[in-house]
């Protein structure tokens, strides 16, 4: 039996999602001793989603909220995570959005003089760039973007945190509370964090905050035109290897079952085909996972309204990778140094739903 179980620990962090990882770090970081209990199939949903990382994003091509504060995080984070764990998993990649109208471009030649918005902006042309793309009123080619490789990085931590990570489904019938904490099992913690997505849902604790999970499906897929930047618009198209791309997502919230549709294969392939001339080949795969997304879009953050020492780190939907690095500082900040957490992301905006 590993020497961590008998050991006093200052965080139990439930779940090894992108959340949990990052948040583990980082309190480790700071010295705290954690242990991360995590039940491999919990984590399906990271396992599943595309990785992307985009400033822009919408229909209407908005700046994503606070990206001027979230972006600069997210690239010397996960470089620094590649450092320790000796894995490499992030792709910087340039976003290129073609225009749909001459409207559109106009209205992001203004965007450009924005400092906030201007700052993701690496080109702007007004002319198509490639034959194979139906961009003829050109588009936008963004900065501070790509994508992290989810099931390397969650693998690649798993290693870094060794014994510190334990593979076993959370039982909250044996947890007790006692004068030092939470005991569970054999480990005595002065706290816990929830960071395990929809699993919340079923604890004691926390199933009263309003998740709103979102089914989206992905396929893998055979193509050629091999440009040096991700295609996004009304989908993403990220390049796997040399003729192989992830193109998705959907999204969903009424059909939760776990399985693949013919209709998001059938609506990702024609959005595909809106944007890119060239005809698919195969279908590698098609994938699904539900996100744990929140009913006002801003993820869990915060203490127990009524119980010390426990706490959520959750909901963050299909921006997870966007939206935890710059999220675990704040955080661990607050865990660590009692420094506030804002308003819109703290879970004491849902006490009044106790």
């Amino acid at each position: 039996m590993p020497l961590i179980w008998v050991m006093e620990i200052d965080f139990l962090i439930i779940g090894q999602g992108i959340a949990g990882t990052a948040l583990g770090y980082r309190l480790e970081h700071l010295g705290q001793r954690i242990v991360i209990l995590d039940q491999p199939e919990s984590n399906k949903s990271s396992r599943v989603a595309a990785g992307l990382y985009n400033p822009v994003t919408g229909r209407k091509m908005v700046k994503s909220w606070i990206a001027e504060y979230l972006f600069p995080e997210i690239e010397p984070f996960y470089e620094e995570l590649e450092r320790v764990s000796g894995r490499e998993f992030l792709t910087r990649k340039k976003i290129y959005r073609p225009f749909h109208s001459i409207e559109e471009q106009n209205e992001w030649m203004g965007h450009s003089s924005d400092p906030k918005i201007g700052m993701f902006i690496e080109e702007i042309f007004t002319k198509s760039q490639y034959p194979e793309l139906r961009d003829p009123f050109g588009g936008v080619l963004l900065k501070m973007s790509g994508w992290l490789n989810i099931n390397e990085f969650l693998d690649g931590m798993a290693s870094y945190f060794g014994e510190r990570l334990i593979l076993q489904e959370f039982d909250e019938k044996l947890l007790e509370k006692c004068a030092d904490g939470w005991k569970y099992k054999t480990m005595t913690a002065k706290n816990l964090v929830f960071c395990n997505g929809l699993g919340a849902l079923k604890t004691q604790f926390f199933n009263y905050l309003p998740f709103a999970p979102v089914k989206g499906e992905i396929l893998e897929v055979a193509q050629d035109f091999d440009p040096d930047f991700i295609v996004n618009r009304g989908v993403f198209r990220v390049q796997l290897s040399k003729g192989i791309y992830r193109v998705g997502s959907t999204y969903t919230w009424h059909d939760l079952d776990i399985g693949p549709t013919e209709t998001a294969r059938n609506e990702i392939i024609s959005k595909l085909s809106d944007v890119v001339k060239v005809p698919i080949g195969a279908i590698k795969s098609h994938k699904t996972g539900i996100r744990p997304a929140t009913k006002d879009r801003k993820p869990f953050l915060g203490k127990h309204p009524t119980e010390d020492g426990v706490y959520i780190f959750n909901g963050f939907g299909a921006k997870g990778v966007s939206l935890v690095p710059y999220f675990s500082k704040i955080m661990t900040q607050y865990l660590i140094k009692s420094q506030p957490i804002q308003t819109e992301v703290d879970i004491a905006r849902y006490f009044k739903y106790i």
